[in-house]
């Protein structure tokens, strides 16, 4: 009931602060946009990644209409595996001439259609018709709007940057428990045993902190190589060292309370008093560095991907975004670098202002 009680109190507080609320919705909203962004995208293909240079850097709002050329290769896929991968099995789309599409001539089982190729220029293409029948007898046509426009490569921007959203948001969740746990279990033994245990912690703390985040990330890298989630373990790897120095410091206080040397007395073990009566006491100031290593997290893989050492091709990652189109920024298509930006300045503003006010809930001095 007591916890409960608290519980209700930090939120009553959170939710007079209307920038933290504000945040906790676009995080909660980019939390369900990550977990549902195949069924979102355009294009549902893995990864967003269907290439059609002809429709290199349209601007945004650009429609075209494309004849459907079925996927022999198609197989059942179960909708668990469709959030996850996206299409493994996507039929191919050719760019036409016309928004209301008419085969120009059908010859018993030839068809021959204008594939588009670039403004008022097309080509004309004879093809067998079995290739583009489509359930049945029904040759399949479909219009689409491309909100953001394309990339350099013809792919849609908006379902990237959706996709997107995945990266950041996982890469931020896994360094955040990585960082954590290693700076929770750390920090906490430290403070709790001082001496000669909380010199060698302190000694590592300082060497890993003297050494530029960067750095450290690039060297963690090159090891474990570049990847998927070997840039989550480097990342997480890199942030602990501040956590691990709050703890300690919350830890070095706790352990002097009367509860604490009760429990002592009553021969309870090292790591039951610190994990059930020390560690539950400090998890105010953990939740708010949380917030803020889930920005500096997002920021580092973007920062990486951005120089090609973090996600790699054809994984959509907003850094890689910015990689693949920052040349655009001085020609007419500098959306196509400025929109992930905003993505990345957006989602770590809102894990800041909502750490801020995590803050301000959570500080005891401040209740009424």
């Amino acid at each position: 009931m007591k916890k409960d009680s608290n519980i209700s109190r930090v939120w009553q507080r959170l939710k007079k602060n209307k920038m933290a609320v504000v945040s906790l919705f676009f995080i909660f909203l980019m939390v369900l946009i990550a977990l549902f962004a195949y069924p979102l995208c355009t294009d549902d293909s893995a990864d967003a990644n269907q290439v059609m240079l002809e429709l290199a850097t349209k601007a945004p709002g650009y429609k075209a209409s494309f004849i459907v050329q079925k996927n022999r290769t198609k197989q059942e896929q179960s909708f668990v595996s469709y959030l996850i991968n996206g299409d493994q099995y996507p039929d191919k789309l050719i760019p036409i001439a016309n928004n209301s599409w008419e085969p120009a001539e059908q010859k018993g089982d030839s068809i021959t259609y204008f594939k588009y190729k670039d403004d008022d220029v097309y080509e004309e293409i004879t093809a067998l018709k079995s290739d583009f029948v489509y359930e049945g007898e029904f040759i399949k046509v479909v219009d689409r709007t491309f909100r953001f426009g394309t990339d350099r490569y013809g792919r849609d921007v908006l379902s990237r940057l959706l996709l997107g959203s995945r990266v950041s948001l996982a890469v931020g969740l896994i360094a955040v428990l990585l960082s954590i746990s290693i700076g929770l279990l750390l920090g906490a033994f430290a403070g709790y045993y001082g001496g000669k245990v909380d010199a060698c912690i302190v000694w590592l703390i300082n060497v890993v902190w003297s050494i530029p985040t960067l750095l450290l990330v690039f060297a963690i890298t090159f090891i474990l190589g570049k990847g998927f989630w070997q840039i989550f373990i480097a990342v997480g790897l890199t942030m602990w060292v501040g956590t691990a120095r709050l703890i300690r410091g919350q830890v070095m206080g706790l352990k002097e309370l009367e509860y604490v040397q009760a429990a002592k007395t009553m021969g309870f073990s090292d790591w039951r008093i610190i994990t059930k009566h020390i560690l539950p006491n400090v998890i105010g100031p953990t939740i708010v560095l949380a917030a803020s290593n889930f920005a500096t997290a997002i920021l580092i893989e973007a920062g990486l991907s951005f120089l090609g050492i973090g996600v790699q091709p054809p994984t959509a990652s907003w850094g890689l975004m910015i990689k693949e189109n920052y040349n655009f920024i001085i020609t007419n298509r500098p959306m196509l670098a400025i929109v992930p930006g905003i993505a990345i300045m957006l989602c770590v503003l809102a894990f800041n202002l909502l750490g801020n006010g995590l803050r301000d809930a959570l500080d005891v001095k401040e209740r009424v």
